[in-house]
Order: C-alpha cells, then sequence, then structure tokens
C-alpha cells in the first residue's frame, strides 16, 4: 500500500463478537489526518489485495463526510461492509449516494448515538444497524437477562434480533443481546466487567487451549507451533514462565521466552505439567474475547517494531504486549505479576514505566485500540514513526485474524 493512502488517514480498529464468542467481523474506523481529501479509491482497492476470505467481515466507518462520500463513490459490492453515521446524513449528496451504493449491492450499516435508531424512510438501505444503549435501556436490558424473560414484547426490548450493540456496559448485558435477544454481535466487549466478575473466583486457564497443546504434542509438531499455541492463551504462558523459573525445576538459566523454556523443560515434562493444569481449566466463553484482545495487542507490537529475522527480539516484544495485560487475568497489581519473572529492563521499562526501545510500539499498539485512535498520529510524530508503515502493519495482523 502506497504511502499516497495509508499516510492521509488514521485508522483504530474494534473487534465485533458473535454469539459463539469469536470474531465476526472487524470495525475500522477511519479519519483524515488532514483537511485535505485522503486517497479512498485506492485505500478501497488495496485493502481488498490485504483482506482474504479467512479474515473476519470488514466494515469501514468513515468519520467524515469526505471520507464517507468517496467510500460510497467507489466501493464494490464483493468491497468491506460500509457504516454510515447518523450525523453525517445532512451532508449535501450524501443520500443520494448512499442509494446508488446501495443499488450497487454495496453492504450499508447505520450507526447513530445512545438511543438513536435509523429514521423509517431511511431503514431499508441498511443491512444492519449498529445500536448503542441508553444507560435507562442497558438497565432494562439487565432486567431482562437476570428474569431470562424470552417472552418480552420487542416494544419494551432494546435489542432486536440482528443489530450490533456498541458501548456494552457489563457481561450480563453481553449474554443479554448475544445470548437472549440474537444480536449479530456486540462492538467491542466488557473486559473490565468479565475480569471484575473473577475478583472472588480467579481466572483459569482454557481447557480447549490445553487440550489442543497436548494434541500437538502426540503429533510431535514443530516447536515453533507449539510456542505459537502456547502464546495465545496468556495466563498458561504466564504460569509456564513462572514455572521454568521457579526453584523447583532446577533449571541452570533464568528463561525469558516461551521457546527457550519449551526447549529447556523438555516436552515430556511440558505434557506432564499441562496434564496438572488440566482439572482447573474451563472454557468459559465470555473470556474467549478478554484472551483474543491481548494477543492482538501483543501482535501488533511484534510486527510494528519490525525485528526482521531476529527470533529473539521479536519474542521479547510480543511478551511485552501480552504481559502488558496479565494483571486483569490475574487479579493483582502488574508490577507484582512481572518482578516474579526474569524480565530484561526493556520489557520491565515499557510496562511499568513507558520507557525504553519497546515503549513506542506498547503506546502505538494500545493507541490502534477503538476509541484511542486520536493519539496515534501524535505518537507516530513523536517517536518518528511514518503514519503509513503503521498502518499498513495493523491491517496486515487484522487480516490474519481468523473468523
Amino acid at each position: 500500500m502506497a504511502p499516497s493512502s495509508l499516510g492521509q488517514l488514521i485508522l483504530g480498529y474494534q473487534l465485533i463478537w458473535d454469539k459463539s464468542r469469536r470474531p465476526a467481523a472487524m470495525q475500522l474506523f477511519m479519519s483524515p489526518l488532514q483537511d485535505e481529501p485522503a486517497e479512498v479509491a485506492h485505500f478501497l482497492r488495496a485493502l481488498q489485495q490485504t483482506w482474504s476470505g479467512q479474515s473476519p467481515t470488514l466494515i469501514l466507518t468513515p468519520l467524515s463526510a469526505d471520507l464517507l462520500m468517496g467510500a460510497l463513490e467507489h466501493n464494490t459490492p464483493d468491497g468491506p461492509w460500509l457504516c454510515v453515521q447518523q450525523d453525517l446524513l445532512g451532508e449535501a449528496g450524501m443520500i443520494d449516494l448512499m442509494r446508488r451504493a446501495h443499488g450497487r449491492g454495496v453492504q450499508l450499516l447505520w450507526r447513530g448515538d445512545p438511543g438513536e435508531r435509523p429514521d423509517a424512510a431511511m431503514a431499508p438501505l441498511f443491512g444492519r444497524i449498529i445500536i448503542s444503549l441508553t444507560p435507562g435501556e442497558a438497565l432494562a436490558g439487565a432486567h431482562m437477562s437476570l428474569t431470562h424473560n424470552r417472552d418480552t414484547p420487542s416494544a419494551t426490548n432494546p435489542v432486536l434480533p440482528g443489530q450490533i450493540v456498541e458501548a456494552v456496559p457489563s457481561r450480563l448485558m453481553a449474554d443479554h443481546c448475544l445470548d437472549q435477544s440474537a444480536a449479530w454481535g456486540i462492538a467491542g466487549w466488557p473486559s473490565d466487567d468479565v475480569l471484575l466478575s473473577h475478583k472472588y473466583q480467579p481466572v483459569q486457564p482454557s481447557h480447549q487451549a490445553i487440550v489442543k497443546l497436548l494434541r500437538e504434542i502426540d503429533k510431535d509438531v514443530a516447536l515453533d507451533l507449539l510456542e505459537h499455541t502456547l502464546a495465545e492463551e496468556p495466563l498458561l504462558a504466564y504460569r509456564f514462565l513462572r514455572l521454568t523459573n521457579s526453584a523447583a525445576m532446577g533449571l541452570r538459566k533464568e528463561v525469558e521466552s516461551l521457546r527457550h523454556g519449551l526447549m529447556l523443560l523438555g516436552l515430556s515434562r511440558f505434557k506432564q505439567w499441562l496434564m496438572e493444569q488440566m482439572p482447573q481449566a474451563t472454557d468459559e466463553p465470555d473470556m474467549e474475547p478478554v484472551r483474543t484482545g491481548i494477543v492482538m495487542r501483543a501482535h501488533l507490537m511484534e510486527y510494528l517494531l519490525d525485528a526482521g529475522d531476529e527470533d529473539t527480539l521479536r519474542r521479547e516484544v510480543f511478551l511485552t504486549g501480552m504481559l502488558s495485560q496479565i494483571d486483569g487475568l490475574l487479579g493483582e497489581p502488574l508490577r507484582d505479576a512481572l518482578h516474579r519473572l526474569p524480565l530484561s529492563e526493556r520489557v520491565n521499562g515499557a510496562i511499568l514505566g513507558r520507557s525504553g526501545p519497546y515503549a513506542p510500539f506498547l503506546e502505538l499498539a494500545s493507541a490502534l485500540e477503538y476509541p484511542h485512535m486520536t493519539n496515534v498520529a501524535g505518537l507516530c510524530e513523536t517517536h518518528e514513526l511514518h503514519l503509513d508503515d503503521v498502518n499498513r502493519t495493523m491491517l496486515r495482523v487484522m487480516a490474519q485474524l481468523q473468523h
């Protein structure tokens, strides 16, 4: 992708979760870097080359009238879905462009402020709508979830089948939307509330992840694949690092990476340890988006730094991103969690002090998570990074996420 398109845009992403708590779609927010119009047509063509059939559905949400008009004019039926903001509908010529795009087969979505819904006359243009609930609507939905009332009249139910709901404040409301009201998806995930529900019951590793690792060991897969699978379960990876650095293991060297630990421990002892984790492991669906979000940030850091062929550096950068949110899974202060591991000053400095060589990439990976994208351009300028490189990297990581 050429700087002519990616260097003109500020991008931020948000995952949309389906009933199985898997990514149903990726929402990509777009803001112009400057007042001059971006080359939207080129950006759309480049996106089609990046996104694969294995990737989640891509939803573009332009945050300015010029970007939205450009997307409506140039998008194709096989391109990304386009989300239309309610506050941009009043722009001259916008309705006509929407009707023409709809006539070409472009999938349009509507998005508004809390409590808003699309005008009845415009509703036929939209395949789906993205709603945001008012505090009263969220309270009503949570009450329905508590009472398990599936026969509540639609007039009093704030969420209708097929809708996408964003800014869901609680785990209870997320369950109501997906499991009782048949919402198409949840935009963003109430991770803080999910973790808060574990205040008196610690989070446990994923049973599914342990089973997958055991199968891979039995199949004698490559060590790289084992390392990748272990890294996809942050809590299990943290426990593994603590194990390999414990006095009980008696290993002669400090273990600073998952691969190093696997090599020193050996597959037989690793398998035995996994079997010991099995009785406490759970398959809690609401934790899957939390884990995925942590791993996504770690992968963004890993690719933003662009370690090239330096595998040791790449692993340390990934570990930095993963450990930056480990406190939520452990239910304890981040400083305490990190001090139990023999981490380099580069890792500790980035996470605890926002200093050192990895700090800029941790800050950027965090800022790319909507709604923090307004900080991206300033961070690029401060750390002398190219915005087009950052955007290109983010899109590459997003496209690799499988539905």
